[in-house]
């Protein structure tokens, strides 16, 4: 649909979309999304629109007002406003832009991770993923009438990942979080070895007691506590799954001696190693 919109240039178009109530109970899903080119003083002001809106920049700048904070955008940036709370955009010299206006079950859990309080006015290093699928949100309509609501979900669903992984290098719990992901990988790959804290904290380029303390905030366990309760549960998989011998698992799994495997086991589960096995395949 071509815009009557005042301030908006003639040929630019907007498509609007009803979701079905299995989309709003399951995806994200787009309301409207379009491609508009402002002209120089378009100025649009709204107390409240049911949706989270995501604008990406092609040409000119505008103004940003958000629950009384200002920003400023230019071409490259993205814009991602939570239209139900009071904002506007507006500019004096104009500008072109590639926008969505969507809502979802957790579209406001996306939001909150993206902005986490900060500007609405986003950079990516390389905008290439982002506008192709944001783009690919905008053509589902733009070029016939079939719209298949799982693959929008999944290309909204990608836009807001693209969005969510920019913010890793800006927030500095993103980047701890990220950081305890990269030692966690190495745990799991270096499993059947010795472990140490100092090993550990090593790779990650931190202290030992710094390490210790950023692990159990994000895992929720100490390094130790983790390591063994992977190695138990590795065993768990085997006993389950395979006729190995109790010896074979106990050093299969990182432990360097059958008592203490047995030991640890017991205590972690409340059955020996071979009562485990024959409860599970009872």
């Amino acid at each position: 649909m071509l815009t009557k919109e005042p301030g908006v240039i003639k040929d630019s178009d907007y498509y609007i979309y009803t979701p079905s109530t299995q989309a709003q109970n399951l995806f994200l899903y787009p309301l409207i999304t379009g491609y508009f080119r402002y002209l120089p003083g378009y100025c649009l002001r709204r107390t409240s629109l049911d949706s989270f809106l995501i604008m990406y920049v092609k040409k000119g700048t505008c103004e940003i007002e958000l629950e009384n904070r200002h920003f400023h955008a230019q071409e490259g940036h993205i814009v991602m406003l939570d239209c139900y709370v009071p904002h506007s955009y507006c500019s004096s010299k104009g500008w072109d832009a590639l926008w969505l206006h969507f809502d979802g079950i957790c579209a406001r859990g996306y939001y909150e991770a993206i902005i986490a309080g900060g500007s609405p006015v986003i950079t990516l290093k390389n905008n290439y993923r982002f506008e192709k699928y944001l783009n690919k949100v905008y053509q589902q309509f733009k070029s016939g009438p079939s719209v298949k609501e799982a693959l929008l979900n999944n290309y909204i669903v990608n836009i807001l990942t693209e969005l969510l992984i920019s913010q890793d290098t800006k927030n500095p719990g993103v980047m701890s979080a990220s950081l305890i992901s990269d030692s966690i990988a190495y745990i799991n790959d270096h499993l059947t070895e010795e472990l140490s804290l100092n090993e550990l904290a090593s790779q990650a380029s931190l202290s030992p007691f710094y390490f210790s303390r950023l692990f159990k905030k994000e895992t929720g366990f100490s390094p130790h506590s983790y390591i063994i309760t992977t190695r138990i549960n590795n065993a768990k998989f085997l006993l389950r799954t395979s006729d190995l011998s109790i010896k074979s698992i106990c050093f299969s799994t990182g432990f360097t001696s059958e008592s203490s495997f047995c030991t640890t086991f017991r205590k972690e589960t409340g059955m020996t190693p071979s009562g485990y096995r024959t409860y599970v395949r009872k």
